[in-house]
């Protein structure tokens, strides 16, 4: 089991200006894994599209309290934070309310810091808390990086998402000198990686010349079951633990626990064998239940995913 003592949660932004790079998929399934390795984890949808709270299992509910009630009405979170059906992994829904908040947010005092200011309640129940930030850099993404102590950049392993990083990183710097100073890059994340052709590999080796170890060792693959997982309610790691998309989330948890055990000087591995194969067995079990429940059912993704795996 992996620990990260008693201390505040680490508060994640997943955020990239360009869509389709799957944040989504990776707000949904990093957290899951979190919680599968007993990392009390709470997701936040601040993507008006609400794809990450459909994801884990909440369709569209007009009477739900969303973000928006917090951000704008002052709401307490206590009131609009839901249990998934993951132990240990909450959420705080989004809807399509989220989109005025951007307008409405303009006219507000402190604008940028109203989601810090919310979250700081929070900090002391979690060991991680993620952010999936819409594929913008409006308001609602600048409060996610204000209130955020790092963020995790996905990127896509095709030509044109390489033209976009400087421009990513060049607005996370200068956030860093105005609004931010503590922000730190999480890491780059390599999704929708297919090792069955030359560009993908072209795409992450250059990534990993110019970034270095900033580039997560975890990759993300091109997978169909990731894809699929959505559609379901569930992240993939109980639709299908031992398709590549779940074991390389496993893995990319693995990552963000060893980066946080090194923050805080406790070294990068606290575990036995033993106990890490019980945590791996619990999820396993869980997920060949969740994945005999669906053996009837179609693969189509309602998102509107390709095999991609990117809802985001």
């Amino acid at each position: 089991m992996l620990l990260l003592g008693d201390n505040l949660a680490r508060i994640i932004a997943i955020a990239n200006q360009k869509g389709g790079v799957g944040k989504t998929t990776t707000a949904v399934n990093l957290g899951a894994s979190l919680a599968i390795a007993e990392q009390r984890t709470l997701v936040i949808d601040c993507d008006p599209q609400a794809n990450t709270t459909s994801a884990l299992g909440f369709p569209k509910d007009p009477s739900r309290r969303t973000l928006y009630q917090s951000m704008i009405l002052d709401e307490p979170l206590d009131r609009i934070i839901l249990h998934t059906q993951v132990e240990g992994l909450d959420i705080i829904p989004s809807d399509k309310n989220l989109v005025g908040a951007s307008v409405e947010l303009v006219s507000m005092e402190s604008r940028e810091y109203r989601l810090k200011a919310l979250l700081q309640q929070l900090r002391e129940r979690y060991s991680f808390i993620l952010i999936d930030s819409p594929p913008a850099l409006d308001l609602l993404t600048l409060n996610a990086l204000t209130a955020s102590d790092a963020v995790l950049v996905p990127i896509q392993c095709e030509y044109l998402a390489l033209e976009g990083v400087s421009e990513l990183l060049d607005t996370l710097m200068r956030l860093r000198r105005t609004i931010n100073p503590a922000l730190a890059i999480e890491g780059i994340l390599l999704t929708m990686y297919d090792d069955r052709t030359t560009l993908s590999k072209q795409v992450a080796a250059d990534l990993r010349s110019f970034f270095g170890t900033q580039v997560f060792e975890s990759v993300i693959p091109r997978n169909v079951r990731l894809a699929e997982a959505p559609s379901h309610g569930k992240p993939v790691v109980f639709y299908d633990i031992h398709s590549k998309g779940s074991e390389s989330y496993i893995q990319l948890a693995k990552e963000v626990i060893a980066n946080a055990q090194k923050r805080l000087g406790q070294g990068t591995e606290r575990t036995d064998p033993g106990a890490r194969a019980a945590t791996a067995t619990t999820a396993s079990a869980a997920a060949a239940g969740g994945a005999s429940s669906n053996s009837g059912s179609g693969g189509s993704d309602s998102s509107g995913n390709g095999p991609s795996g990117s809802t985001a």
